[in-house]
């Protein structure tokens, strides 16, 4: 089997992350579990990542918050999508937080048929490559 690597990372504090992050989790989980029915024909297994940004982080780069990686590549390259931003909430204070607009449609939650689309361009993208990765 090869992997499909899928890395997501949002704010976390004090345990908590805002609305969006936490409806963009479901979303990802959602397609993880679609893309593993989807690729198994092909030998694929998608595997997700989560990773967490302190605040001090966010502070600094608040785009950083909410990103995805399918196979290395930004989800927004895969996509032809446009990063953006808007007003959030909870953890996030005052910080204008990551959008994704595609086809003039913006997203602050990643739906998941946004992330199966992605997912499979890297697949058809990068089948011959090492950002698919051979399970050791």
């Amino acid at each position: 089997m090869t992997t499909l690597p899928i890395v997501w990372q949002r704010l976390v504090k004090n345990g908590d992350t805002c609305r969006r992050c936490g409806d963009t989790q479901q979303e990802i989980k959602q397609a993880v579990r679609q893309l593993k029915k989807i690729l198994r024909p092909r030998g694929i297994t998608p595997t997700l990542e989560i990773k967490e940004i302190n605040e001090e982080f966010f502070k600094a780069q608040p785009s950083e918050s909410n990103r995805i990686w399918i196979a290395g590549k930004p989800l927004e390259e895969l996509v032809q999508a446009e990063v953006g931003a808007s007003r959030c909430s909870s953890v996030c204070g005052d910080s204008d937080c990551r959008t994704v607009e595609v086809d003039g449609a913006t997203f602050e939650t990643i739906p998941q048929d946004l992330l199966i689309k992605a997912a499979l361009r890297a697949v058809e993208r990068f089948a011959d490559s090492a950002s698919l990765q051979p399970e050791s």
